[in-house]
Order: structure tokens, then sequence, then C-alpha cells
């Protein structure tokens, strides 16, 4: 074949980038080929992050990567009749020097706290009335959410049921803890007084008794109940643990500094719960917002992995500065939010400390040249 280069190639150089689609990124791609279906695929960051590529419900990480020979991209002549260009000839258009790989990474949601930071919905507001006297710079929608967080939406949604984020009138704002607290409390409340079940609680009955008795706007509780079960068909099922989970934390919450008693916690816990789920008041679900004190195995304060930084470095330099040693079992769930999967949590104790055992199990101290 003749090869000759394009009369635009000073203009389309630079233009072209390949892409390494992983496995099942390229599955995915061709299965919206072969079924002809629409595939959305968003390139998300600003001018000072790196950017990451989203599918509906994935991140990956975009990075390039040098390549050891240039690759040349050719096409067919403009006009084959064209006097300049043989029948059987290609045309360089651009030459590439690297490629772009992506690689699956968790979604970037840590934002979301600084941009709602004291935009808390708490006590006292009405839900057609939660923006008033706000300044129109500081509303940060749904919609912006999705334009600018660097997640797919999928996780976009998940992540603001996770961190208990409302959506009112189309504007995100997170929920104060204790207002969260009282909430739930009363829901447990109204569950008994109307004899619900809570496999299958009438949602106009349980949200009516909320704002008729406890002037509870239905956006918000109907938003909570979605966050803590499945509604359907008009019925609200609870996911007993997840409820159970930020009723225990409320419990913990506020001994940050003053350590309380493991059984002074269960105590109150199920006090706030009612016979009917105190047996589901297991510390087990509270994994990754405690340390237990060195001294006392009884003693535990509150230290939620979600005030750590989504940095790796800086997140081990916290936790080594926290403590010189970690059981393997105990600084796994402060790893979970920053690692995909087992084997990057893995790699990631690889890279940032050492493992030594002994006959307590695997100990995990900082690396020699760990700086943070």
């Amino acid at each position: 074949m003749d090869l000759s280069f394009s009369p635009s190639s000073s203009t389309d150089g630079g233009s072209f980038k390949l892409i390494e689609l992983p496995p099942d990124l390229c599955k995915l791609i061709e299965n919206a080929i072969e079924h002809a279906t629409p595939l959305q695929l968003k390139v998300k960051g600003h001018a000072a992050e790196d950017a990451v590529l989203c599918t509906p419900d994935k991140t990956f990480a975009v990075r390039s990567v040098v390549l050891s020979n240039s690759v040349l991209v050719v096409a067919p002549p403009p006009d084959a009749s064209s006097a300049d260009f043989a029948d059987d000839g290609v045309v360089i258009r651009d030459q590439v020097n690297e490629i772009l790989e992506l690689t699956p990474c968790i979604p970037r949601l840590h934002a979301l706290t600084a941009l709602l930071r004291g935009r808390e919905y708490d006590d006292g507001q009405e839900d057609d009335e939660a923006l008033d006297g706000q300044e129109e710079m500081t509303k940060y929608t749904y919609k912006d959410a999705l334009n600018k967080i660097q997640a797919s939406d999928v996780e976009l949604d998940r992540g603001l049921k996770d961190r208990h984020i409302l959506v009112i009138n189309g504007s995100l704002q997170p929920i104060a803890p204790d207002y969260l607290s009282r909430l739930l409390e009363l829901i447990l409340n109204v569950l008994i007084a109307l004899s619900l079940p809570h496999e299958a609680a009438s949602v106009e009955n349980l949200t009516s008794a909320l704002a008729d008795d406890h002037d509870i706007p239905r956006t918000v509780s109907t938003q909570i109940m979605s966050w803590f079960g499945e509604v359907k068909d008009g019925k609200w099922k609870m996911n007993v643990e997840a409820l159970m989970r930020e009723v225990g934390l409320s419990v913990l919450r506020p001994h940050k500094h003053d350590p309380i008693n493991l059984n002074d916690l269960i105590s109150k816990w199920k006090t706030l719960v009612g016979d009917t789920f105190e047996s589901h008041a297991d510390i087990s679900v509270l994994s990754g917002n405690y340390l237990v004190s060195t001294n006392d195995s009884e003693s535990l304060t509150y230290f939620p992995a979600s005030s750590l930084p989504v940095d790796p470095a800086r997140r081990f330099a916290d936790l080594f500065l926290t403590r010189s040693r970690w059981k393997g079992t105990d600084i796994s769930p402060f790893l979970a939010d920053i690692a995909i999967d087992s084997k990057e949590r893995d790699k990631l104790l690889l890279k940032f400390a050492r493992a030594t055992i002994n006959t307590q199990g695997v100990w995990y101290t900082a690396r020699a040249q760990y700086n943070g």
C-alpha cells in the first residue's frame, strides 16, 4: 500500500486518543452494539482533578500510559478519484504515543461532604421552606451532582442514600445525625402504636402518622424509609440491620473522646429500639466506627472511617498515628471504603504496611520508609 500524509495531518495531530477497555467494559459496549441499545459513557473531572470514565453503574480511573512504539491512525483516501492518492493508498491522519488505561476505582463521593457543609436539614424545617433564606449560590442540586461528582449515576444514588442526603425541591441536604436518630425512634414507636409489621408496613399510614402527630414532612419520612428498607407497592420492608446500625451509632457518636462501656452502649441501644428489635443490637454492625481501648477491651470510642482521608497514603498515616500497630481484623473495616474489593485492600496493606504474625494472628505496622 502507498502511505501518504493527510492534508489535514497538521490540524489532526493530537486529536486522536486510544483507550484500552477492560474486559467488563468491552463486553458492555459489545452488548450495546449487538442489541442496538443506547449506552452513555461520561468522562468527569475538573481541570485540577484526574479524569474518570463512568458507565451507568461503575467508575473507572483514567491513566495515561506511554507506548514504546508510535501507533499510526490511518484512513482510506478522502476522495478515491483524486489524483493525489493511489486507489489502494492509506492516509496517515495522526500518530499516537500513549494509550488511556481504565481501571475500576471507588466513586469519588467524598466531595459531597465539603459541597454540602452548612446545608444540613434539621428539626423545624418544612420541606417547601427548607431552602428559604439560603443564598442562591449555596444551593447544590441533584443535577449538579450528576454532572460534577466523579461517580456513576447508580453509585451517586447509593452514596446519597448511605450518606443520608435528602433531595428536597431538587436540592441536596444532608440530614442532621441527631435529627435522623430522633426520626428513626419515632418510626419505631409509630410501628408499635399502629401495630404495623416492619416487613410490610403501610407507607400511607406511617407517613400520615408522622406528619399529623409529629409534623414530619412526607417527602422526608418517605426518603428515610427508602434509606432503611425497600418501599414498593405502598409497603415498606424495613432493613433491620441498617436501621439498628444507625440507632447504635447515635449512642456511640457522642463518645469520640469520652469512652463508653460496651455493656452500657448495648443497654442504651436496646432501650431505644424496644423489645421487638433488641436482639439485633449487636456491636458487629458498628464495625468501622469504633476503637476498642488497648487497656480495657470493654471500653469503646467513636472513630468513624468516614472521617478519615480518602487518599490511601494519608489514610494509613492517620491510622498509624492513632495506633502504632493494628490487628488485621481491626484495620480491615477502616479500608473498606477506599478499596473496590478485598484484593485491592490487600494491595494497599502490602504497599503501606508491614505484616507480622504471632499467636494472636496477623498484625500490621507502618513500613520503615512510609512517611505518609
